[in-house]
């Protein structure tokens, strides 16, 4: 117990040092999570929102299909990018293997299923007078959409904090597209297994606590912004 204390305390140190490979390793996680976050927002949220809105034959099964992607496998996920962006896949030829960018579509991928299913979610839970509303006063479509989104954006704000949690703290796709290049594809929580296997807890501690703090951070700020707006 006394060296688990020791290195906590050996890990504070190196944070509140500022410890250059510790904010280098910090600063490139948050912008590749934050990459994959915007870029799944504007996907799936328009189209969260028009599977709400709109009746179709099979509507039902697409919701059940999209619902059950939640628990994709991130190795699976891995290996699917791996194959298209490897030297041998059809996008072979843009080099995207063991870069950011990698890491970042792989992400992407991965949380899809979750932010359209749960923005459908949020959207079910507005009340439906609004948008009958909205349509009676004269609004397009699109303008009740804006309306409704505008109702639940506590709900989709929530769905997008967690969309960034599983972002961040995703470890397997992170490691096979990114190989955990030090000073190029070395994120969070790859550092962390990689540390850990090494036998230094200090280094490993430092960026465990430092995810942690990244992740509630971000919440707290988003809830600011939303108590504002």
């Amino acid at each position: 117990m006394q060296e688990i204390w020791q290195a906590l305390v050996q890990a504070i140190d190196l944070i509140v040092s500022l410890d250059s490979e510790v904010i280098q390793i910090s600063l490139r996680s948050l912008y590749i999570s934050a990459a994959s976050i915007v870029i799944a927002a504007l996907f799936c949220v328009p189209i969260g929102a028009l599977i709400h809105f709109h009746d179709f034959r099979g509507k039902r099964a697409v919701i059940n299909v999209v619902q059950t992607f939640y628990s994709l496998p991130t190795v699976v996920v891995g290996l699917l990018v791996f194959l298209f962006i490897s030297r041998s896949g059809p996008l072979g030829g843009l080099e995207l293997l063991f870069t950011p960018a990698a890491i970042i579509i792989g992400q992407v991928i991965l949380i899809m299923p979750m932010l359209t299913g749960m923005t459908i979610g949020a959207l079910s839970g507005v009340d439906k007078t609004i948008r009958d509303t909205a349509l009676s006063s004269g609004a397009s479509s699109a303008q009740a959409m804006r309306t409704i989104l505008f109702e639940a954006k506590f709900a989709v704000v929530g769905v997008l904090i967690l969309g960034f949690g599983r972002a961040i703290s995703e470890v397997g796709a992170a490691l096979m597209l990114g190989g955990n290049i030090r000073g190029y594809t070395r994120v969070l929580t790859t550092a962390i297994s990689l540390e850990t296997q090494r036998g230094d807890l200090v280094l490993s501690l430092a960026l465990g606590i430092i995810l942690i703090g990244i992740a509630m951070v971000v919440s707290v700020i988003m809830n600011i912004l939303l108590q504002r707006y």
